[in-house]
């Protein structure tokens, strides 16, 4: 509930927030899961609507349109992949390569729902560029670029080196899950385009673990 709702830009068209970990993007199933971002914003901002999402435990920038012209323009932009995203995350154990690329194809794990998993054969395309940005002795502070927005990507592909985000309830286990009390991930950068004035933009949101 703190911050309730952290707007860190607002016009005639757009607005960005800074979600917290642990609420919901859109509302759930359940009564519990009425709460979520879309709710609070719509609550000031009436006409605002959700462009893309984030996972509930992840923290960082989402972006939500103010009218229809917006909304259609910005979903072309995550469409094409014109939009650029940056993530932060801190993964257990020390990634050995420095920088690097994960193509991973990912489809749902259906009897495991709503975890993912790799899949060579069905599943669909997925891409992660990733750099370690400093790393002390159980841990690596690494930065996330993907390329796709496949759900759960940055979870499943640093799992798939080995290397599962400290926090994670679903994909983390032992040490790694208990090395902290919310998922390790951050959504902090995102550059695109105006959807009006076509101006490039570019929103940083303060990692809160680094």
């Amino acid at each position: 509930m703190t911050p309730y709702l952290d707007i860190i830009y607002q016009d005639d068209d757009i607005v960005v927030i800074n979600k917290a970990s642990g609420i919901l993007t859109v509302p759930g199933r359940l009564p519990e899961h009425r709460d979520c971002v879309e709710t609070r914003v719509q609550r000031v901002l009436p006409s605002a609507t959700i462009v893309h999402r984030l996972d509930m435990a992840t923290s960082g920038i989402l972006i939500m349109a103010l009218n229809k012209a917006a909304h259609v323009r910005i979903s072309q932009q995550f469409e094409k992949r014109k939009t650029q995203k940056r993530y932060i995350a801190r993964v257990f154990g020390l990634v050995q390569q420095q920088a690097g690329s994960i193509d991973l194809p990912l489809i749902c794990d259906w009897p495991n729902r709503p975890k993912q998993k790799v899949d060579h054969e069905n599943g669909k395309k997925a891409l992660t560029h990733y750099k370690v940005l400093s790393q002390n002795n159980t841990s690596s502070l690494v930065e996330l670029s993907p390329v796709t927005g496949r759900s759960h990507q940055l979870r499943v592909h640093m799992l798939s080196l080995g290397h599962p985000i400290q926090g994670d309830k679903l994909y983390a286990t032992g040490e790694a899950l208990n090395s902290s009390p919310r998922l390790q991930l951050h959504a902090q950068e995102l550059s695109l385009y105006h959807p009006v004035s076509n101006a490039a933009l570019h929103f940083v949101a303060p990692c809160p673990f680094d």
